[in-house]
């Protein structure tokens, strides 16, 4: 399972011109599944995000998570996180979860982030989404839970 986060003052995700999920500071969760992943991938990556220290304290260093500073959680599905652009052009994505695993993965991550953390919005799986996002820092880190 791959995921990209953003550390952000604010994000949002539109479809069809309306939005769909939007929280102020946070994580932008950019979230992919890959075949072989099942709920153990997906549990170990929500822990780790949970987790990580990437918000500054008091002293300006990175030391707080977003646990630790209330901050909310906005959850993307994006499967093109599993590209594979080293042979020729065209990226494949053949290491994609299958749709139906990929939402189930996706589903399962969401149910057990809204079970741990107070403020948690998604995106709609599969649909053509417009992120909007002010990135904090800007803070980027891509994370990857082997099977």
């Amino acid at each position: 399972m791959k995921a990209v986060l953003q550390r952000v003052g604010s994000a949002r995700v539109d479809v069809d011109g309306r939005t769909v999920g939007a929280i102020g500071a946070g994580l932008l969760v950019l979230l992919c599944a890959e075949r072989g992943d099942g709920e153990a991938q997906a549990d170990r990556m929500l822990a780790k995000i949970l987790k990580l220290r990437i918000f500054s304290d008091e002293a300006g260093k990175m030391n707080r998570s977003v646990q630790d500073v209330g901050g909310g959680l906005l959850v993307v599905s994006q499967f093109t996180l599993a590209a594979d652009a080293s042979a020729g052009n065209r990226p494949s994505f053949t290491q994609a979860a299958a749709p139906d695993d990929g939402r189930r993965l996706y589903e399962h991550f969401v149910a057990k982030a809204r079970a741990a953390h107070p403020v948690v919005q998604t995106g709609e799986f599969g649909a053509d989404m417009k992120v909007h996002l002010m990135n904090d820092g800007p803070v980027t880190i891509p994370l990857q839970i082997s099977p």
